[in-house]
């Protein structure tokens, strides 16, 4: 392991932490050859969180990413002999959060973490010091423990070193002074050790990362947030235990909280205090920073109400008297306005990777997944609800960053809703619409930043209206029915018997220009590229292992030009991903035509007859044909629209000038009056239209771990042009599948209470014996969407059935907040339940 500085390297990566390291260790493992790592403070403690955090690892979260990222490092600590399996119980001090525990579980038996329910007396009987008066119950995560990050680090460093054959060179002391890009691709790293000359660089800084990433030019949408911790002792209970730790960590949800025994002392940590957020450059340097720039003193008054709260939970151990606060601080972590991870590569510079916001429990992982993304373009665990690019050309702002990280801040240890909204820097992203759907009450929900209705409560008498047709489908629970109105239900029906009109989706827009398009096409999508100009095209967007990094519509536009259609939340990632394919001699470029066009969608059996009698040309079925897209003029408005729907009926998605488009609004309203149009929000579009054509969602439906064959998506077979994933797709298709992807039906809604329930997504799905199935390949079945289908009076769910279960009627079970409830296998594959000819798509 050379201490040298370079003069140039293949990799660099900016940071010696947790992250940094395994990065390191892992790039090495997947063939890199020369690797820097560079850091301002000193080893193996650079000064960061990972020498201060409480180290602790509780697997289970309502995400599957995160869970899957910490039990797999977990298994890495405990592969470097740094973890302590203490197991760890998050008690519950209300109702609430006991049912908030059952969902808890419910992610345990989906994602395969053991655990279990524990009554007051049992979680006594392992944390005998917690005073059991005060609590309802607790959730037991046994694969919880504690690991040594910065042991840990150092094992890396030596194990690449040798994966390397002596090729990592670790630079600490060592100041970044600016990251030089030429023609918009890194080029070198400037430090006050000398320039290294290097094509690759990997952000790995923590709370520094923005700071870097300026340098280059670039943003990430990150703040240092301070974590309260206080360590107390020397304690005589625990003078009886030899080692760190022999009892499970304790989360004290309700107060946002926590306390683990470290030797002698116990560690008491809160999330509880107000949001306190730095500035980063206001961080210490190391020389001037006490302990180290990440630990500033204790903010007192802070911290009063989270003692007092410990010591009634701890009082046996808190209150000895021998023991006083022998450490405190202000710890200071990274908060992004998500919560989630920063991670992949910044689009606007090339060969510069983000590797930030990750926490000591998932870290070893990341650097595995983050190396296995860098070196061969996908990773076995799918990062992408962190990818860093979800905040392209939004939120990166200091003001939107501060907003979201202190509203954020208060949900660490809160009870948050599958739906729940966030409720700062809002209204941001507004399209041509949004003046009229506010004026009819919309409800905006907020995708990529857009604000997009989800319902409109204009539309309440629908629900009178369709009285008889939703018998059965209303949710009693106020669980089940927050964030959700019955109104989409109504909207969906009069949808389906009038017309409905649904602006704006919040699309993602890019043309594809050039006399290569056609070839670079080919090459990005399953779908082919080389049809007729103005078909459309719905196509997986793979990875060479086969899986989904995405799914969307294009159009061919010219001879050498095409139109991408993808979802706004996946904008910036798709974005990313198309760029990054672009050849470096060819003739093609792409064009983000996304805050430029606003998108108006028509459906119901009545859209023809409101848009004829609007628009300049023949919208018969003769001259428009299904899936195709051709230039219209609406009333005044010059437009272009594609024939298809998301919804499964008759319609016309009509793009405009975003300046026009109240123009365009106006005058589908008024042509649509005598047929009794109704706005629609985005509860029918991606919920109840979407379920009941069973149509497919990525980052639900479609990930990396599922190929299409799976997906029921292969109605594209396998076209003679090359494209990414090509063989894996192929090799699927010939292959039987290990699972299915199915529509499901629930029996019963009827829960051991007598309350009618209504699941929402996530859950696990099981055999009539209670065993949540598994197929060959270790996947764990489970819902990966919910809702309601009113034109089919059943509440459906999606999910991927081994093979053995996928037939139609097979009768199975999903967990839903402690109680089990009856399903039934509806449809094995992608055959619509509603209209399952596509008859109206097609009228």
């Amino acid at each position: 392991m050379s201490s040298d500085f370079p003069s140039s390297a293949e990799t660099v990566i900016l940071g010696a932490g947790i992250v940094g390291n395994s990065l390191a260790y892992h790039l090495a493992r997947y063939g890199r050859e020369d690797i820097l790592l560079v850091d301002k403070g000193s080893m193996p403690d650079p000064g960061g969180s990972t020498g201060h955090a409480s180290n602790f690892l509780m697997p289970v979260e309502h995400s599957k990413e995160m869970t899957q990222l910490t039990r797999a490092s977990i298994e890495q600590y405990e592969e470097f002999d740094t973890f302590t399996n203490s197991g760890g119980i998050e008690v519950a001090r209300t109702e609430e959060r006991m049912a908030e525990l059952e969902r808890r579980m419910q992610s345990a038996d989906a994602w395969g973490e053991p655990a279990e329910l524990l009554t007051p007396e049992e979680v006594k009987e392992l944390v005998p010091y917690i005073n059991e008066d005060l609590i309802k119950g607790g959730f037991h995560s046994m694969g919880a423990g504690t690991c040594d990050p910065l042991r840990a680090g150092e094992v890396m460093r030596e194990r690449a070193d040798e994966e390397t054959g002596g090729g990592l060179t670790v630079s600490p002391n060592t100041e970044v002074q600016d990251i030089h890009v030429e023609h918009g691709q890194v080029t070198a790293v400037e430090t006050d050790r000398g320039t290294v000359s290097t094509n690759e660089v990997i952000i790995a800084a923590g709370l520094w990362s923005p700071k870097l990433a300026e340098m280059a030019g670039t943003k990430i949408p990150l703040t240092p947030a301070v974590h309260q911790m206080v360590s107390v002792g020397p304690i005589d209970f625990f003078e009886d235990y030899d080692g760190e730790i022999s009892f499970p960590v304790v989360r004290d949800m309700d107060t946002q909280m926590y306390e683990r025994q470290s030797g002698n002392d116990l560690e008491v940590g809160s999330y509880q205090h107000r949001p306190i957020l730095w500035d980063v450059d206001d961080v210490p340097s190391i020389d001037e920073a006490a302990l180290s720039p990440t630990q500033p003193p204790l903010t007192e008054d802070a911290f009063e109400k989270s003692m007092a709260d410990a010591l009634d939970l701890m009082p046996e151990v808190l209150d000895d008297p021998s023991a006083g606060v022998r450490h405190e601080i202000d710890g200071l972590l990274s908060q992004t306005p998500d919560g989630a991870p920063l991670l992949g590569p910044l689009q606007d510079v090339g060969g510069l990777w983000s590797a930030s916001a990750v926490w000591i429990k998932e870290a070893p992982a990341i650097g595995e997944a983050m190396a296995q993304w860098i070196t061969r373009g996908w990773s076995d665990i799918d990062l992408h609800g962190s990818n860093i690019n979800r905040f392209y050309q939004y939120g990166n702002s200091r003001a939107f960053v501060k907003n979201r990280a202190d509203e954020g801040y208060r949900k660490i240890y809160g009870i948050v809703h599958p739906a729940e909204q966030w409720q700062t820097s809002r209204p941001f992203r507004t399209s041509a619409f949004y003046d009229q759907q506010e004026e009819l009450d919309a409800r905006f929900f907020n995708t990529g930043g857009w604000e997009r209705p989800r319902w409109f409560w204009s539309n309440e008498d629908l629900v009178t209206k369709y009285n008889t047709e939703l018998k059965g489908l209303m949710r009693p629970n106020e669980w089940d029915s927050r964030w959700w109105s019955p109104i989409i239900l109504g909207e969906h029906l009069h949808m389906r018997d009038h017309v409905g009109m649904i602006g704006d989706m919040g699309f993602g827009i890019f043309d594809v220009i050039g006399s290569d398009a056609t070839e670079y096409m080919e090459k990005m999508a399953v779908g082919r590229a080389d049809v007729d100009v103005g078909k459309t095209v719905y196509t997986p967007i793979l990875a060479e292992n086969g899986g989904f990094r995405s799914d969307l519509t294009f159009a061919r536009i010219g001879e050498d030009a095409y139109r991408i259609i993808t979802g706004g939340s996946m904008a910036g990632p798709d974005l990313a991903w198309f760029r990054s394919h672009l050849p470096e001699d060819g003739d093609v470029h792409i064009v983000d035509e996304s805050e430029s066009l606003c998108t108006l969608g028509v459906w119901g059996p009545d859209a023809r007859k409101v848009v004829e009698k609007v628009a300049e040309e023949d919208m018969s079925h003769e001259a428009f044909a299904p899936y195709t897209a051709q230039e219209v003029t609406i009333g005044e408005v010059d437009a272009w629209a594609m024939r298809l729907s998301y919804v499964g009926e008759l319609g016309w998605e009509i793009y405009a000038p975003m300046g026009q488009g109240q123009r365009l609004w106006n005058t589908i309203a008024e042509a649509g009056e005598e047929y009794d149009i109704r706005p629609v929000g985005m509860g029918v579009y991606g919920a109840t239209g979407r379920l009941e054509k069973g149509y497919r969602l990525y980052g639900h439906e479609l990930e990396l771990d599922y190929n299409p064959a799976e997906a029921g998506l292969t109605f594209h077979g396998v076209k003679d042009a090359d494209f990414i994933g090509k063989e894996a797709y192929a090799e699927a298709i010939e292959e039987d599948n290990a699972a299915t992807l199915c529509t499901l039906s629930v029996d019963d809604h009827l829960s051991s209470d007598g309350e009618r329930r209504f699941m929402l997504g996530n859950e696990p799905i099981m055999n009539e014996e209670g065993d949540v199935l598994v197929d060959e390949e270790g996947r764990r079945s489970y819902v990966t969407s919910a809702g309601t289908g009113p034109s089919v009076g059943k509440h459906l769910l999606l999910g991927y059935v081994p093979q053995e279960y996928a037939e139609e009627g097979q009768s199975l079970q999903v967990e839903y907040m402690g109680d089990t409830y009856p399903v039934t296998v509806d449809v094995v594959g992608s055959r619509p339940l509603f209209d399952p000819e596509n008859e109206r798509i097609r009228s």
